[in-house]
């Protein structure tokens, strides 16, 4: 089965941007990157060292349940482009040594048996395996160091 990694919504990187309140209600805070591994969600490319970035918590659903995961993430300060869904493994998934790999339902609930620390190597097999599933419509990929949201990978284009 074929998927496709997705970005941050170009919306919700917006707001962001502009110093809207992340998913606790704080402004999210301004650093310069280190150059050292700061992945920006939205354009999905790591952060250039001496370029602003911002640092905020994030919840990629649409409800708060118990599943609805918030957790650290970085973007790039100024605008910046969305990375385009796409079927390859973006770069600052494929520069990790493991994720966290979870598939959730159409009620954004956890598929039971789904989750798991995956290699690198196995990414693309074990996400493919996952949306063989019926019950499966969507599968996140987290930090399997720091469980940051990074992407989302689905069936569908959009």
């Amino acid at each position: 089965m074929s998927h496709f990694f997705h970005a941050m919504p170009s919306a919700e990187a917006r707001a962001f941007q502009a110093g809207e309140p992340d998913a606790y209600g704080a402004a999210p805070h301004r650093f310069v990157s280190d150059g050292l591994g700061n992945p920006c969600r939205h354009c999905l490319r790591d952060i250039p060292r001496g370029s602003p970035m911002l640092l905020f918590a994030w919840r990629p659903f649409a409800d708060t349940h118990p599943y609805a995961e918030t957790g650290p993430v970085f973007l790039c300060a100024e605008a910046c482009e969305r990375a385009a869904p796409s079927r390859d493994l973006p770069a600052v998934v494929a520069s990790r040594v493991s994720m966290i790999i979870r598939g959730y339902d159409r009620q954004e609930q956890i598929v039971g048996g789904t989750g798991g620390v995956i290699a690198r190597d196995a990414i693309d097999s074990r996400i493919r395996f996952l949306l063989e599933d019926p019950r499966v419509a969507f599968v996140d990929l987290r930090s399997a160091s720091n469980n940051c949201f990074f992407c989302r990978a689905s069936r569908s284009r959009e």
